[in-house]
């Protein structure tokens, strides 16, 4: 059997994977109480976990009997360098709409 190579985009493409992520973005949680604030069996959550891990987004500490997930927030810095040139795309649209509306509002004034 092939093993899943695993990225970035396939740990935010799930919304449950999203939602971990941002639980986990001011502070480390145990698996327990990650698994407390979401509508799903603690095997459910376990399942994303691993995939968050395997991802490198996350990362798994162990504190005595715990486990405890931490965010690996460099490892998303790729979805921000993939979306880069879609921001500059908007950035240069939302700035002619504001050429426009500048020059419709001085038309206006004349």
């Amino acid at each position: 059997m092939a093993e899943i190579r695993r990225d970035v985009f396939q740990a935010i493409a799930d919304p449950t994977r999203r939602g971990i992520l941002a639980t986990l973005l001011n502070e480390s949680q145990n698996l327990n109480s990650l698994s407390e604030q979401f509508d799903m069996s603690r095997q459910a959550v376990s399942l994303h976990v691993k995939i968050l891990q395997e991802c490198g987004v996350i990362s798994i500490k162990q504190n005595g009997r715990e486990r405890y997930c931490e965010l690996q927030v460099s490892k998303l810095e790729e979805v921000a360098d993939w979306l880069e040139p879609f921001r500059k795309a908007w950035d240069d649209r939302f700035d002619q709409l504001d050429n426009l509306l500048i020059n419709i509002k001085n038309k206006k004034k004349q």
